[in-house]
């Protein structure tokens, strides 16, 4: 059983009624080639903000206000990976610069896609945090059964 849980950021950039996706290198071949958000894990001594502002300007090179982020989920997780997580799902409807690969290693490409009609082999955890935002839930549970 896992002592810990980790907390995960996950950046909703929505522009008009498409949202950004990032395609995913992995070593890990059930997460290799799918769609996910911008997203990364909190780092010790950082906020949730800090980290949703830091994650969306490493990965895509986007720069967002803390004040344009707004929190909409709260998603706990299991089988995501090790451990479970709970990840906050943040809005942004406004930021500077236009998104592009900034990790080619850990990415391979950059792709806005309908909120409603997201791509089939987009990994399930933010799958479900999408759904949730698009539906208006705040909170939800992943894989516990």
């Amino acid at each position: 059983m896992a002592d810990r849980h980790l907390i995960d950021v996950h950046v909703l950039l929505v522009r008009g009624d498409r949202v950004l996706l990032t395609r995913r290198r992995d070593t890990n071949p059930l997460f290799d080639g799918r769609w996910h958000l911008p997203s990364g894990k909190l780092d010790a001594g950082e906020s949730v903000l800090a980290a949703a502002v830091r994650e969306a300007e490493e990965e895509v090179g986007v720069r967002i206000a803390p004040d344009d982020l707004r929190h909409v989920h709260t998603l706990h997780a299991n089988r995501s990976g090790v451990e479970p997580r709970l990840g906050l799902f943040f809005e942004a409807l406004r930021w500077s610069g236009e998104p592009v690969n900034r990790e080619p290693e850990k990415c391979s490409a950059v792709q806005w896609f309908p909120l409603h009609a997201p791509p089939a082999d987009l990994i399930e955890y933010p799958a479900a945090g999408l759904a949730a935002y698009s539906a208006g839930h705040t909170f939800g549970l992943h894989g516990w059964d």
